[in-house]
Parts: structure tokens; sequence; C-alpha cells
């Protein structure tokens, strides 16, 4: 598999709660494959957690325990898209909180999820450090990325933030001229402090002229 930034499946869960640790089920999944920054392919399905829901996350998400009755079972969901994702990399947005949920479902089918994880919040925070804050919505706003304004669903989710990691290897790129973004920089690049990112970058592009 191509090992670009670029060539991913950005991810994003709907859940019962915060934590699959405390019990939480997955509700919802949503998925877009990208091929050298292009949407190639999406992936979106409900899915019935066993349990009814509470009225705080009908609220927050607008999921209905009536549109999870007749839903998939979590289990059948996640055996689908666990060929949907095939060997890619994933990349979410706090993706600290979808890599859990991620791992609980896929152990509860016997997949082993050894496929690299980035954050795309993470690395918002080092390139954009001037933004008012970090979340999806206040991203996508500052910068005038595409959306349908439905936030909280993970279809449209998971788009915003493939479209937000896109511009951010953009503008890497036109920052600091480095023409191929592999997916460990990205990695790197979330686990460097602020202040030392612009010498990492600096650093690949003076690599990159020298080869």
């Amino acid at each position: 598999m191509d090992s670009s930034a670029s060539t991913v499946v950005v991810l994003d869960f709907e859940t019962t709660g915060l934590s699959p640790d405390h019990g939480n089920r997955a509700i919802e999944i949503g998925a877009v494959k990208l091929v050298d920054g292009v949407i190639v392919d999406r992936f979106q399905q409900l899915m019935n957690p066993g349990r009814k829901i509470s009225f705080f996350i009908e609220d927050f998400t607008g999921i209905t325990n009536g549109m999870l009755q007749n839903a998939p079972s979590c289990e059948e969901t996640m055996c689908s898209f666990a060929q949907f994702v095939q060997d890619f990399s994933l990349v979410a947005h706090n993706a600290s909180f979808d890599a859990r949920f991620l791992r609980s479902e896929f152990e509860r089918i016997h997949h082993v999820q050894d496929e690299p994880f980035a954050c795309s919040m993470l690395a918002a925070r080092r390139i954009y450090p001037n933004a008012p804050n970090h979340k999806l919505e206040t991203l996508v706003r500052y910068k005038n990325l595409p959306s349908d304004g439905n936030y909280h669903r993970a279809l449209a989710d998971a788009e915003m933030t493939a479209h937000l990691w896109k511009a951010i290897l953009d503008d890497i790129s036109t920052q600091y001229g480095i023409s191929h973004i592999p997916f460990r920089l990205m990695q790197k690049l979330t686990r460097t402090a602020k202040q030392s990112v612009p010498r990492l970058l600096s650093c690949i592009n003076q690599h990159d002229e020298r080869s």
C-alpha cells in the first residue's frame, strides 16, 4: 500500500458514550477513502448496539432508538468495514477516541487492527496554531472547507475531516516545499512540540532537495 499521507481512510464514530472501557458501543460509522488526496469511496452505516441509547445521545447526534432498531449489528457492520479499510492507513479527528472504539469493536469480531493511525486535530494544532480552537467545526470555518453544516453524524464528519486533512497536507507542501509527505511524517508531526515543527519540516525539505 502507498505510504503517502494523501492515501488514507478517514473515519468517524458516533457512540453511546465516551469510552468502550465503560461498556459503550458504536452506533454509527462513516468513512471516506482518499487516494492521492481524492475521495474515491465512502462507507456509512448505522449499527444496533443491542441496547437503547440515551436521550442525550439522541439529541447530540440526531440518531434515534427508532433508527437503530432495524440497523445491522455492530459485529456485522464491523466485518464489512474491515473489508473497506483493507490495509490503508487511518485518520480521525481526535483519533484517540475513534481508535479506542475501532479497536474495541474489531476485537469483538476477532479482527486485529494494526493499520497505523494519525490525528488531524493534533496535526492542525501544529500547522494552524492561530486557529481560535481546534474543534472540527471551527477548523472547517477557519479554512473555509466544504461542509453541509451537519455535524455529529459520522459520514459528514469523516468527509469534513478528509477535507481538513487534505488542506493540512497542501499547506505543509506549499509552506515547506515538500513534494511527497509520508504518512509516518504526519505521525511524527503530531508527536512533535509545536515550537519544533518548523525545524522538523524544514529538515525534510532539505533532505528532499539533496535526494
